[in-house]
């Protein structure tokens, strides 16, 4: 009996590590793809196709890119101020939110808690957020408005909720209290320290989602100076498309001068490369709190 359950482990190790292999390389694979096609030509692209070595090696994407270094780099601040104020503003706000509505002796959490969820499923539309955002609070054209929309967002309000309350037990607010510690102290001194997988899945929801946002630079931006960094690489890539597109109507060859395939692939490498190099510091804890605070509760 013992050898028949040693034969079902290494079996169910063996697929398990099959399966884990073969999804590792679905994952990376393409990312390979995209790398292997900024480093090619332009014209290899479209004559051969993408392949996983370049047969035509040229950083032709690249330069196109950063054409104005500058301002790349002026658009690099814009997001990278976005996404570490809003991050860090949105996980104070949301740690306390989910603190308040995992204690039971709020009396109106049930209530507040319905209400955060009824507003991921009905909303008011595009143009009433438009009007609010522009006429009513003047955020037009500012670095607010790149911030403030995403500050509190239902969903991680919920994830927050769901693993303080599954992971800090309401003995330890109780005996606080008893101590003399007041709702900071404890949010503070115990919330916050024992939640940190919980903090570091929000995060990094958060953080991708204004590092990955270009939609509120497109509408509420109007000064090139402020626009973030996707929402500037794609008007660089659609003026490129523009320029081949106008030369081909005119019988001029312009693909040489834009090589908008190889330009594609070098500005998804730009935009992601930064965000890769962040998750590997905090993937324990984002599988940790992404499991309690979803699964518990």
């Amino acid at each position: 009996m013992r050898i028949r359950d040693d034969s079902y482990n290494r079996l169910f190790q063996w697929l398990a590590y099959t399966v884990t292999i073969i999804g590792s390389l679905a994952c990376l694979l393409p990312f390979l793809l995209i790398i292997s096609a900024s480093l090619t030509s332009n014209e290899s692209i479209i004559r051969d196709g993408y392949h996983f070595i370049p047969k035509e090696f040229s950083f032709e994407g690249y330069r196109t890119v950063f054409t104005f270094p500058e301002e790349v780099l002026r658009a690099y601040g814009v997001t990278v101020f976005t996404t570490v104020v809003g991050t860090t503003l949105g996980l104070f706000m949301m740690t306390m939110a989910g603190y308040v509505l995992a204690r039971r002796d709020f009396k109106y959490r049930n209530a507040f808690s319905f209400y955060i969820y009824f507003t991921t499923l009905f909303g008011g539309g595009l143009v009433p957020w438009y009007i609010l955002l522009t006429k009513y609070l003047n955020l037009l054209d500012t670095y607010t408005v790149l911030i403030f929309p995403g500050l509190m967002t239902p969903f991680l309000i919920i994830l927050m909720k769901n693993f303080i309350r599954s992971n800090v037990p309401e003995e330890l607010f109780e005996s606080a209290k008893i101590d003399g510690a007041g709702d900071f102290k404890i949010y503070y001194r115990i919330v916050l320290q024992l939640s940190m997988p919980g903090i570091a899945t929000v995060g990094l929801f958060l953080a991708l989602a204004y590092w990955n946002d270009w939609f509120s630079s497109s509408l509420f931006i109007n000064d090139p100076h402020k626009y973030q960094l996707q929402y500037y690489l794609y008007n660089v890539i659609n003026s490129a498309q523009f320029i081949s597109q106008m030369g081909a109507g005119t019988g001029v060859s312009l693909s040489g001068d834009m090589p908008t395939e190889s330009t594609k692939m070098a500005m998804a490498i730009v935009v992601t490369g930064p965000i890769l190099l962040l998750y590997p510091f905090i993937q324990r804890f984002f599988v940790k709190g992404l499991t309690i605070g979803a699964v518990k509760g």
